[in-house]
């Protein structure tokens, strides 16, 4: 990971930086201009290590900062290079300037990638971008002169944007106007109707390929290993292209962690080298205000998930060298949740799908985010693999709701032929990871909460918060309280809580782990 920044006027860029000094600590570069605007960046080195891999890029009078991964740059490298263009460093976002010159705001549909970026042409107009998914993050605002402002992170724009706004995914910004270049959720043409080993074969191979192409770094690589099926299934894919044991790394409550041991048996399939991290009631607690600063959300499920997720790679920082962690994010709004077993028919499954693509990037790929760069590690999310998405959100939604007895079963029969994993991991009911890190954790969070605000008038301490995201419970409670002590006034950079969809039978529930749902069954064993 790494952070950029550009502005069209003079801001104070050198405090903001300050606050994300752990995305980038490797090196740090601010070119000021003469009409007063600014483009800057903090280096994570993954690619092309050497000092001449730094950015901003410059290209012909036009300058670059690219937070991001472009995957088959070398091959891209090689068409520039036919078409003169030279290149000073092993980095893949030097391909973005000569792309530029070459296809202009066009690019963006052309890249394969997980990215945010700025360009300041040469004409002294900012033009930002951000890849269809969101899994890189970026926001925007204006300054009080009407200037706009772009930032990897929500926190760097406090005391320049009395406003903070999340960048949409598949966009990008050009005087002044958001153009959309790709919609990722959405599908264009006729549902894929073909038979199931079609279907599941095409999974398989996209999916592979989207982890292969993920491995390629100049850094040191690791593997965050839950126990579900999503990052087992990363894990055992990359086994086969690596020439060295992995390594992966799972994190749990000393007591009840529900998947630690399946994690660990996983592992052990698999030769790995693993690691397992214990986490207390204590750390916890002492962590969360940290957290919730960190990831500028006051989402329930986007917090708790995040404590054991930012403890290991807290962790991982601290005891290793990785500085590249693959992760099993976006399976859950490809292929369905729990609670998507409720769906009444194929047409609301697919509209919810959509709606967790589109709105994703605020949660789920928020979390992996923040919880891995915030301790200078890189994240690489396979699942999230443009070509794979596409594929899945155009299968016949018929076939993806659950009519055979087991959630995400095209995801499973696709890699049901003994050699990727155990069938006991392989068709495990899987357990929310909030809840998988041990029961225990999200229960002490509640019940913090509730002593915090014992004997308090809860309904008027929720009523102080009637625009957005309204508290309802006293956890949520405390979570919009420290949100809203580092980032006051700027609740709408997050939707709404995530929770299940309330307007299906079975779904209108007050808590969003899937634990309150009558389908739980053995997710929690």
């Amino acid at each position: 990971m790494c952070t950029i920044f550009a502005s069209s006027r003079r801001v104070d860029a050198r405090t903001a930086l300050q606050r994300t000094v752990m995305r980038g600590p490797d090196d740090e570069r601010i070119i000021e201009f003469e009409d007063g605007g600014i483009i800057a960046f903090q280096r994570l080195a993954i690619m092309g290590l050497d000092p001449s891999g730094m950015q901003p890029f410059e290209l012909n009078g036009n300058y670059s900062v690219c937070n991001g991964e472009i995957y088959g740059f070398r091959t891209v490298r090689a068409m520039l290079a036919m078409k003169g263009y030279e290149f000073v460093s092993g980095s893949d976002c030097e391909v973005i300037l000569p792309l530029y010159e070459e296809y202009g705001v066009d690019m963006f549909r052309r890249l394969d990638a997980e990215f945010a970026l700025i360009i300041r042409d040469k004409d002294g107009s900012l033009i930002a971008a951000r890849d269809p998914i969101g899994i890189r993050p970026l926001f925007y605002g204006y300054d009080q002169e009407g200037g706009v402002v772009f930032a990897s992170e929500a926190r760097m724009l406090l005391g320049i944007a009395d406003r903070i706004i999340p960048f949409p995914p598949g966009c990008y910004w050009k005087d002044g106007e958001i153009h959309r270049y790709r919609d990722i959720a959405g599908v264009e043409g006729p549902y894929t109707k073909d038979t199931l080993e079609n279907v599941t074969e095409r999974i398989r191979t996209l999916l592979i390929r989207g982890v292969e192409k993920r491995l390629d770094a100049d850094a040191p690589l690791g593997f965050l290993l839950s126990g579900g099926l999503d990052s087992s299934l990363v894990c055992s894919i990359a086994r086969r292209f690596l020439s060295r044991p992995i390594r992966t790394f799972a994190i749990g409550m000393r007591k009840d962690a529900i998947d630690l041991k399946y994690a660990k048996e996983t592992a052990d399939w698999l030769g790995a080298d693993h690691t397992e991290v214990y986490m207390t009631r204590e750390e916890v607690l002492s962590t969360l205000s940290e957290v919730i600063y960190n990831l500028g959300t006051w989402d329930i499920t986007t917090i708790r998930a995040s404590m054991g997720m930012y403890l290991v790679c807290k962790k991982i920082h601290e005891t290793t060298d990785i500085r590249v962690l693959l992760t099993g994010e976006i399976s859950d709004e490809l292929f369905g949740y729990k609670y998507t077993d409720f769906a009444p028919n194929a047409e609301e499954f697919q509209k919810e799908s959509q709606k967790r693509i589109r709105e994703i990037y605020a949660y789920d790929v928020l979390r992996a985010d923040r919880c891995i760069a915030d301790n200078s590690i890189e994240a690489r999310v396979p699942f999230g693999d443009l070509d794979f998405v596409s594929y899945v959100m155009a299968i016949d939604p018929e076939m993806k709701m659950n009519k055979y007895g087991k959630g995400k079963y095209l995801l499973r029969k696709a890699f049901d032929d003994g050699t990727w994993l155990p069938k006991q991991i392989l068709w495990r009911e899987k357990a929310a990871f909030s809840d998988a890190v041990g029961h225990s954790m999200v229960d002490d969070l509640k019940a913090y909460a509730a002593e915090k605000y014992s004997g308090i008038d809860l309904e008027k301490e929720y009523a102080k918060y009637p625009e957005h995201g309204r508290p309802f419970t006293p956890e949520s409670l405390l979570y919009r309280e420290i949100f809203e002590t580092y980032y006051p006034g700027q609740s709408a950079m997050i939707p709404d809580f995530w929770m299940p969809n309330s307007s299906w039978e079975g779904c209108n529930v007050s808590d969003p782990s899937a634990r309150v749902l009558s389908n739980y069954g053995g997710s929690g064993v």
